[in-house]
């Protein structure tokens, strides 16, 4: 069975972009001038999801205005010259439902997988992490191909410095891959040390699961911080069915902090035909100066 459900985890208050987010959810900073939920929603629609499940908290109301069908905004979007986003808008909550459910307490991701199980039910998921805005759809195409093909799980992976592998998931590969992957998953670590990282290959946030990661994020117990990683699910799945690595390929941008997010904004200006031109002069002549 294909994925045809997509699981975006929003319920973060996003203390990192305070005073912004006391009011506004940081899933709606935009990307120029398109909230980076929406680019989100955009790739999980691409890579086949039929059907939104937002995890998000009771006070982040916005979030639910969003993702709510407007056809005046969509008319007035359309009626300025924006004919291909006006079409991305439409579908939301048309031919793609959404369904917002809520994580009241922050437990951690593991926990806000958990949170769409009543939703998603026995069926494999897409889930993407919104804080990562990726170039396009093809990683998560690819997770999903390749957890079509084989019944079993599927992760996004980044090669990067070993000075950087404490702030993430880092896998442990079965020997014999190529270089470049697919890998064979053995072990995960939420946030090792660098000297306790098995290898440089850690996980975006770009994942297609089996339902069977309900039952393990049910089995595992809460760090000390008492969040539930996701990382101990799926380690715990792993050893029980294989689960597979991509390597990404194609762009990507972590709007988590407001040094990522200033580079997303201004990577994507660039690539936007409607501004590129003016923009990269104006970056060009103010650099100059």
């Amino acid at each position: 069975m294909r994925a045809r459900f997509a699981v975006i985890p929003a319920a973060g208050l996003g203390t990192r972009f305070y005073p912004w987010t006391k009011a506004v959810p940081k899933e709606l900073l935009p990307i120029v001038d398109v909230p980076a939920l929406q680019l989100v929603m955009d790739e999980a629609i691409a890579a086949g999801a039929t059907h939104i499940v937002l995890v998000s908290h009771v006070s982040k109301t916005p979030l639910e205005t969003y993702v709510a069908p407007s056809q005046a905004v969509i008319d007035k979007v359309r009626a300025s010259g924006r004919g291909e986003l006006a079409d991305r808008l439409a579908l939301i909550g048309n031919d793609v439902k959404v369904t917002v459910v809520y994580q009241d307490a922050p437990l951690g991701l593991g926990h806000a997988v958990g949170c769409a199980r009543n939703v998603v039910g026995n069926e494999p998921f897409m889930l993407l992490l919104p804080d990562e805005v990726m170039g396009d759809a093809s990683m998560l195409t690819a997770l999903a191909d390749s957890c079509e093909r084989t019944g079993t799980g599927a992760v996004g992976l980044m090669r990067v410095p070993m000075e950087e592998v404490s702030a993430y998931g880092v896998v442990t590969a079965a020997p014999g891959a190529p270089a470049d992957g697919p890998y064979d998953i053995v072990g995960v670590v939420e946030k090792p040390a660098q000297k306790d990282a098995p290898s440089n290959l850690i996980i975006i946030g770009r994942y297609v699961l089996t339902a069977d990661v309900f039952d393990e994020i049910n089995k595992i117990v809460p760090q000390a911080n008492g969040e539930l990683y996701l990382t101990d699910a799926l380690l715990a799945q792993s050893n029980v069915s294989p689960l597979t690595g991509i390597l990404n390929t194609t762009a990507r941008w972590d709007t988590g902090t407001p040094m990522g997010w200033l580079k997303a904004v201004v990577d994507n200006a660039l690539l936007r035909a409607d501004v590129a031109t003016d923009f990269r002069a104006w970056l060009t002549q103010r650099l100059g100066n």
